[in-house]
Protein backbone atom coordinates (compact mmCIF):
# COMPACT_ATOMS: atom_id res chain seq x y z
CA UNK A 1 0.00 0.00 0.00
CA UNK A 2 1.36 3.72 -1.26
CA UNK A 3 0.71 6.39 0.55
CA UNK A 4 2.45 10.27 0.61
CA UNK A 5 4.33 10.87 3.93
CA UNK A 6 3.51 14.99 4.88
CA UNK A 7 6.40 15.95 6.84
CA UNK A 8 6.73 19.31 6.92
CA UNK A 9 4.99 21.09 9.48
CA UNK A 10 3.38 23.94 6.78
CA UNK A 11 2.31 21.58 4.80
CA UNK A 12 0.79 19.30 7.15
CA UNK A 13 -1.27 21.86 8.75
CA UNK A 14 -2.69 23.22 5.56
CA UNK A 15 -3.64 19.42 4.33
CA UNK A 16 -4.89 18.45 7.96
CA UNK A 17 -7.65 21.85 7.95
CA UNK A 18 -8.36 20.82 4.01
CA UNK A 19 -11.89 20.10 3.30
CA UNK A 20 -10.34 18.60 0.56
CA UNK A 21 -8.76 15.82 2.62
CA UNK A 22 -11.52 13.50 4.08
CA UNK A 23 -10.72 10.23 7.10
CA UNK A 24 -13.48 8.37 5.05
CA UNK A 25 -12.15 5.20 3.24
CA UNK A 26 -15.73 4.31 2.50
CA UNK A 27 -16.01 7.79 0.49
CA UNK A 28 -12.60 8.46 -0.80
CA UNK A 29 -10.41 5.86 -0.75
CA UNK A 30 -10.97 3.87 -4.24
CA UNK A 31 -8.85 1.00 -3.03
CA UNK A 32 -10.96 0.37 -0.07
CA UNK A 33 -13.96 1.13 -1.89
CA UNK A 34 -13.19 -1.62 -4.56
CA UNK A 35 -12.09 -4.53 -2.06
CA UNK A 36 -8.31 -4.02 -2.58
CA UNK A 37 -7.51 -4.15 1.01
CA UNK A 38 -7.37 -7.12 2.54
CA UNK A 39 -9.60 -7.86 6.17
CA UNK A 40 -5.86 -9.24 7.57
CA UNK A 41 -3.92 -6.10 6.23
CA UNK A 42 -2.37 -5.35 10.53
CA UNK A 43 -3.21 -1.65 9.66
CA UNK A 44 -7.17 -2.58 9.04
CA UNK A 45 -8.60 -1.49 12.13
CA UNK A 46 -7.18 2.19 11.58
CA UNK A 47 -9.20 2.80 8.82
CA UNK A 48 -12.56 0.82 8.76
CA UNK A 49 -13.75 1.94 12.55
CA UNK A 50 -16.75 3.91 12.45
CA UNK A 51 -16.02 6.65 14.37
CA UNK A 52 -15.71 10.45 14.33
CA UNK A 53 -11.85 9.50 13.95
CA UNK A 54 -12.78 8.25 10.40
CA UNK A 55 -15.65 10.50 9.62
CA UNK A 56 -16.15 13.32 6.86
CA UNK A 57 -18.52 16.11 7.08
CA UNK A 58 -21.63 16.28 8.46
CA UNK A 59 -21.59 12.96 10.12
CA UNK A 60 -17.73 13.93 11.29
CA UNK A 61 -19.66 17.07 13.09
CA UNK A 62 -22.56 15.14 14.33
CA UNK A 63 -20.28 12.62 16.06
CA UNK A 64 -17.37 14.67 17.30
CA UNK A 65 -21.06 17.00 18.63
CA UNK A 66 -22.11 13.96 20.74
CA UNK A 67 -18.98 12.64 22.30
CA UNK A 68 -18.17 16.34 23.03
CA UNK A 69 -21.51 16.36 24.94
CA UNK A 70 -20.12 13.44 27.41
CA UNK A 71 -16.42 13.90 27.26
CA UNK A 72 -16.59 17.44 28.89
CA UNK A 73 -14.19 19.62 30.53
CA UNK A 74 -15.89 19.25 33.72
CA UNK A 75 -15.46 15.49 33.91
CA UNK A 76 -11.64 16.11 32.60
CA UNK A 77 -10.94 18.53 35.20
CA UNK A 78 -12.84 15.92 37.57
CA UNK A 79 -9.94 13.69 37.08
CA UNK A 80 -7.65 15.33 38.73
CA UNK A 81 -7.88 14.10 42.48
CA UNK A 82 -7.70 10.53 41.24
CA UNK A 83 -4.79 11.37 38.76
CA UNK A 84 -3.03 12.01 42.15
CA UNK A 85 -4.24 9.47 43.95
CA UNK A 86 -2.83 7.23 41.15
CA UNK A 87 0.46 8.73 40.51
CA UNK A 88 0.83 8.91 45.04
CA UNK A 89 -0.17 5.27 44.98
CA UNK A 90 2.28 4.03 42.04
CA UNK A 91 5.57 5.96 43.34
CA UNK A 92 4.98 4.85 46.99
CA UNK A 93 4.68 1.24 45.54
CA UNK A 94 7.86 2.03 44.00
CA UNK A 95 9.61 3.97 46.12
CA UNK A 96 11.20 0.71 48.08
CA UNK A 97 12.65 -0.59 45.24
CA UNK A 98 16.75 0.07 45.70
CA UNK A 99 17.07 -2.23 42.13
CA UNK A 100 16.71 -1.00 38.55
CA UNK A 101 13.23 -0.25 37.63
CA UNK A 102 11.46 -0.11 34.60
CA UNK A 103 10.00 3.21 34.80
CA UNK A 104 7.75 3.12 31.39
CA UNK A 105 6.01 -0.60 33.02
CA UNK A 106 5.87 1.18 36.42
CA UNK A 107 4.79 4.15 36.21
CA UNK A 108 4.33 5.45 32.45
CA UNK A 109 1.67 3.13 31.80
CA UNK A 110 -0.20 2.15 34.50
CA UNK A 111 -0.96 6.08 35.12
CA UNK A 112 -3.10 6.60 31.55
CA UNK A 113 -4.57 3.39 31.99
CA UNK A 114 -6.02 3.59 35.48
CA UNK A 115 -7.36 7.06 34.18
CA UNK A 116 -8.78 5.79 31.46
CA UNK A 117 -10.34 2.69 32.74
CA UNK A 118 -11.58 4.71 35.78
CA UNK A 119 -12.96 7.42 33.15
CA UNK A 120 -14.51 4.82 31.13
CA UNK A 121 -16.19 2.37 33.96
CA UNK A 122 -14.00 -0.49 32.90
CA UNK A 123 -14.33 -3.01 35.67
CA UNK A 124 -10.63 -4.62 37.32
CA UNK A 125 -10.96 -7.97 35.97
CA UNK A 126 -10.66 -6.33 32.48
CA UNK A 127 -7.94 -4.32 31.98
CA UNK A 128 -5.15 -6.88 31.82
CA UNK A 129 -6.87 -7.89 28.48
CA UNK A 130 -7.97 -4.33 27.55
CA UNK A 131 -4.08 -3.76 27.85
CA UNK A 132 -3.25 -6.42 25.85
CA UNK A 133 -5.33 -5.67 22.80
CA UNK A 134 -4.57 -1.87 23.04
CA UNK A 135 -0.73 -2.97 22.90
CA UNK A 136 -1.90 -5.19 19.56
CA UNK A 137 -3.51 -1.82 18.13
CA UNK A 138 -0.42 -0.11 17.87
CA UNK A 139 2.07 -3.10 17.20
CA UNK A 140 2.49 -2.51 13.52
CA UNK A 141 4.87 -5.77 13.27
CA UNK A 142 1.96 -8.30 13.87
CA UNK A 143 1.41 -10.89 11.33
CA UNK A 144 -1.86 -10.70 9.26
CA UNK A 145 -3.47 -13.24 11.67
CA UNK A 146 -2.48 -11.80 15.43
CA UNK A 147 -3.80 -8.61 13.70
CA UNK A 148 -7.41 -9.91 13.18
CA UNK A 149 -7.66 -12.27 16.64
CA UNK A 150 -6.25 -8.90 18.08
CA UNK A 151 -9.35 -6.82 16.43
CA UNK A 152 -12.07 -9.76 17.41
CA UNK A 153 -11.06 -9.54 21.17
CA UNK A 154 -11.08 -5.56 21.06
CA UNK A 155 -14.16 -5.99 19.60
CA UNK A 156 -15.84 -8.51 22.16
CA UNK A 157 -14.18 -6.28 25.14
CA UNK A 158 -15.64 -3.21 24.08
CA UNK A 159 -19.29 -4.82 23.27
CA UNK A 160 -19.14 -6.42 26.82
CA UNK A 161 -18.60 -3.38 27.86
CA UNK A 162 -21.61 -1.49 26.32
CA UNK A 163 -23.95 -4.11 27.45
CA UNK A 164 -22.81 -3.95 30.99
CA UNK A 165 -22.95 -0.17 31.05
CA UNK A 166 -26.71 -0.70 29.31
CA UNK A 167 -27.67 -3.10 32.07
CA UNK A 168 -26.21 -0.90 34.97
CA UNK A 169 -25.19 2.73 34.22
CA UNK A 170 -22.64 3.82 36.41
CA UNK A 171 -20.64 7.65 36.36
CA UNK A 172 -18.65 6.98 33.72
CA UNK A 173 -18.04 8.21 30.20
CA UNK A 174 -19.25 5.08 28.86
CA UNK A 175 -22.76 5.68 30.52
CA UNK A 176 -22.27 9.31 28.85
CA UNK A 177 -22.03 7.92 25.49
CA UNK A 178 -24.56 5.65 25.49
CA UNK A 179 -26.88 8.16 26.94
CA UNK A 180 -26.09 11.28 25.35
CA UNK A 181 -28.64 12.65 22.93
CA UNK A 182 -28.61 15.58 20.11
CA UNK A 183 -31.77 17.80 20.38
CA UNK A 184 -33.56 16.36 17.40
CA UNK A 185 -32.98 12.78 19.34
CA UNK A 186 -30.24 10.92 17.75
CA UNK A 187 -27.95 9.36 19.08
CA UNK A 188 -24.80 6.98 18.31
CA UNK A 189 -25.82 3.72 17.16
CA UNK A 190 -24.47 0.38 18.74
CA UNK A 191 -21.76 0.20 15.61
CA UNK A 192 -21.09 4.26 16.39
CA UNK A 193 -20.76 3.90 20.34
CA UNK A 194 -18.14 0.27 20.37
CA UNK A 195 -15.85 1.96 17.83
CA UNK A 196 -16.10 5.34 19.30
CA UNK A 197 -14.47 3.69 22.98
CA UNK A 198 -11.63 2.09 20.71
CA UNK A 199 -10.92 5.30 19.83
CA UNK A 200 -11.15 7.05 23.25
CA UNK A 201 -9.72 4.41 25.36
CA UNK A 202 -7.12 3.13 23.07
CA UNK A 203 -5.52 6.61 21.68
CA UNK A 204 -6.75 8.01 25.24
CA UNK A 205 -4.23 5.81 27.15
CA UNK A 206 -1.30 5.25 24.26
CA UNK A 207 -0.06 8.37 23.73
CA UNK A 208 0.13 9.37 27.29
CA UNK A 209 2.23 6.36 28.09
CA UNK A 210 4.37 7.70 25.43
CA UNK A 211 4.48 11.71 26.51
CA UNK A 212 5.40 10.41 29.94
CA UNK A 213 7.88 8.14 28.51
CA UNK A 214 9.67 10.54 26.47
CA UNK A 215 9.81 13.40 29.05
CA UNK A 216 11.11 11.22 31.57
CA UNK A 217 13.79 10.18 29.27
CA UNK A 218 14.35 14.21 27.75
CA UNK A 219 14.82 15.18 31.62
CA UNK A 220 17.47 12.53 32.10
CA UNK A 221 19.18 12.85 29.34
CA UNK A 222 19.54 16.64 29.90
CA UNK A 223 19.78 17.48 32.89
CA UNK A 224 20.42 20.87 32.46
CA UNK A 225 17.01 21.42 31.58
CA UNK A 226 15.68 19.50 34.21
CA UNK A 227 17.78 21.90 36.70
CA UNK A 228 15.69 24.86 34.92
CA UNK A 229 12.60 23.38 36.09
CA UNK A 230 13.70 22.57 39.42
CA UNK A 231 15.17 26.19 39.86
CA UNK A 232 11.40 27.50 38.91
CA UNK A 233 13.00 29.19 35.41
CA UNK A 234 10.71 27.34 33.46
CA UNK A 235 7.41 25.18 33.86
CA UNK A 236 6.39 22.11 33.51
CA UNK A 237 4.03 23.21 30.82
CA UNK A 238 7.55 24.24 29.04
CA UNK A 239 8.34 20.36 29.41
CA UNK A 240 5.40 18.90 27.85
CA UNK A 241 5.14 21.35 25.34
CA UNK A 242 8.57 20.44 24.09
CA UNK A 243 8.19 16.84 24.52
CA UNK A 244 5.28 16.62 22.28
CA UNK A 245 7.52 18.82 19.94
CA UNK A 246 10.34 16.98 19.84
CA UNK A 247 9.13 13.25 20.39
CA UNK A 248 5.47 13.45 18.92
CA UNK A 249 3.73 10.28 20.94
CA UNK A 250 2.60 9.60 17.72
CA UNK A 251 4.88 9.32 15.05
CA UNK A 252 2.32 8.44 11.85
CA UNK A 253 -1.29 8.54 11.80
CA UNK A 254 -3.23 6.73 8.97
CA UNK A 255 -4.68 7.55 7.16
CA UNK A 256 -6.49 10.61 5.29
CA UNK A 257 -7.46 10.76 1.25
CA UNK A 258 -7.71 13.51 -0.89
CA UNK A 259 -11.17 14.05 -2.69
CA UNK A 260 -9.87 16.01 -5.58
CA UNK A 261 -6.13 16.69 -6.74
CA UNK A 262 -4.20 19.01 -4.40
CA UNK A 263 -1.26 20.68 -5.81
CA UNK A 264 1.36 21.62 -3.33
CA UNK A 265 4.62 23.41 -3.64
CA UNK A 266 7.87 22.25 -5.70
CA UNK A 267 5.22 21.05 -8.22
CA UNK A 268 3.99 17.95 -5.91
CA UNK A 269 0.31 16.82 -6.64
CA UNK A 270 -1.39 14.50 -4.02
CA UNK A 271 -4.09 12.72 -7.03
CA UNK A 272 -7.58 12.31 -6.12
CA UNK A 273 -7.98 9.18 -4.34
CA UNK A 274 -4.25 8.79 -3.41
CA UNK A 275 -3.92 8.11 0.77
CA UNK A 276 -2.08 10.45 3.15
CA UNK A 277 0.01 9.61 6.16
CA UNK A 278 0.35 12.26 8.89
CA UNK A 279 3.84 12.71 9.95
CA UNK A 280 3.69 13.90 13.48
CA UNK A 281 7.45 13.24 14.55
CA UNK A 282 8.97 14.66 11.52
CA UNK A 283 6.73 17.70 11.40
CA UNK A 284 8.08 18.26 14.99
CA UNK A 285 11.66 18.45 14.01
CA UNK A 286 11.27 20.68 10.85
CA UNK A 287 14.04 22.87 10.29
CA UNK A 288 12.24 25.56 8.55
CA UNK A 289 10.63 25.53 11.52
CA UNK A 290 12.47 25.34 14.40
CA UNK A 291 15.34 26.21 12.32
CA UNK A 292 18.93 24.31 13.02
CA UNK A 293 17.77 23.48 16.76
CA UNK A 294 14.94 21.17 15.52
CA UNK A 295 16.66 18.07 16.75
CA UNK A 296 17.64 19.53 20.47
CA UNK A 297 15.24 19.53 23.35
CA UNK A 298 15.29 23.22 24.46
CA UNK A 299 12.45 23.81 27.12
CA UNK A 300 13.25 27.86 26.57
CA UNK A 301 12.83 28.05 22.79
CA UNK A 302 9.80 30.13 22.39
CA UNK A 303 8.61 28.43 19.15
CA UNK A 304 7.01 25.15 20.80
CA UNK A 305 4.07 24.90 18.31
CA UNK A 306 3.11 21.46 17.47
CA UNK A 307 0.73 18.93 15.71
CA UNK A 308 1.03 16.08 18.36
CA UNK A 309 -2.44 16.14 19.11
CA UNK A 310 -3.18 17.12 15.28
CA UNK A 311 -5.12 20.19 13.68
CA UNK A 312 -8.37 21.08 12.18
CA UNK A 313 -11.72 19.53 12.72
CA UNK A 314 -9.88 16.15 13.87
CA UNK A 315 -7.85 18.06 16.61
CA UNK A 316 -7.27 15.30 19.81
CA UNK A 317 -10.24 15.77 22.20
CA UNK A 318 -8.24 13.94 24.81
CA UNK A 319 -5.53 16.57 24.92
CA UNK A 320 -6.24 18.46 28.19
CA UNK A 321 -6.70 15.14 29.70
CA UNK A 322 -3.40 14.01 28.45
CA UNK A 323 -2.07 17.20 29.22
CA UNK A 324 -3.60 16.88 32.82
CA UNK A 325 -2.30 13.83 33.58
CA UNK A 326 1.84 15.27 32.54
CA UNK A 327 1.46 18.14 34.77
CA UNK A 328 0.31 15.86 37.78
CA UNK A 329 2.75 13.04 36.88
CA UNK A 330 5.71 14.79 36.14
CA UNK A 331 6.65 16.64 38.80
CA UNK A 332 5.18 14.09 41.43
CA UNK A 333 8.25 11.60 39.87
CA UNK A 334 11.00 14.40 40.18
CA UNK A 335 9.72 15.62 43.72
CA UNK A 336 9.69 12.15 45.25
CA UNK A 337 12.79 10.98 43.67
CA UNK A 338 15.42 13.79 43.20
CA UNK A 339 18.27 11.48 42.32
CA UNK A 340 16.43 9.27 39.66
CA UNK A 341 18.94 8.20 37.31
CA UNK A 342 19.11 6.15 33.75
CA UNK A 343 20.19 2.62 34.44
CA UNK A 344 21.73 2.15 30.91
CA UNK A 345 22.97 4.29 27.94
CA UNK A 346 20.50 6.77 26.07
CA UNK A 347 21.39 4.91 23.10
CA UNK A 348 20.83 1.65 24.45
CA UNK A 349 16.47 2.56 24.94
CA UNK A 350 15.17 0.46 22.38
CA UNK A 351 11.92 2.32 20.41
CA UNK A 352 8.58 0.82 20.57
CA UNK A 353 8.14 -2.01 17.54
CA UNK A 354 5.74 0.43 15.56
CA UNK A 355 5.75 2.99 12.98
CA UNK A 356 2.91 4.96 14.47
CA UNK A 357 3.40 4.43 18.64
CA UNK A 358 6.84 6.76 19.53
CA UNK A 359 7.95 4.85 22.59
CA UNK A 360 10.46 2.67 24.23
CA UNK A 361 10.21 -0.75 24.93
CA UNK A 362 11.38 -0.25 27.79
CA UNK A 363 12.12 2.73 30.27
CA UNK A 364 15.12 1.15 33.26
CA UNK A 365 16.13 3.85 35.52
CA UNK A 366 17.72 3.91 39.21
CA UNK A 367 15.24 6.01 41.92
CA UNK A 368 18.03 6.49 44.79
Amino acid sequence: MVAWSVNRQETLRRLLSDSRVSKNPRMHWPRYVNGEIAEDWPLHLWVSVQNMFTAYGTDHRRLRSLVSKAFTPRRVSGMRPWIEQITASLLDTLDSSEQPVDLREGYAYPVPIEVICQLFGVHDSVRADLRRVVDGVFDTTATPEDAMANVEAMYQIMHELVAAKKQTPGDDLTSGLISVREEDGSHLTEAELVDTLILLISAGHETTVNLLDQAITALLTHPDQLELVRAGTRSWGDVIEETLRWQAPVAYLPLRYAIEDIELDNDVTIKKGDAILAAYASAGRDRSMYGDTADAFDITREEKTHLAFGHGVHYCLGAPLARLEAEIALPALFDRFPNIKLAAAPDELEPSQSFISNGHVALPVMLH
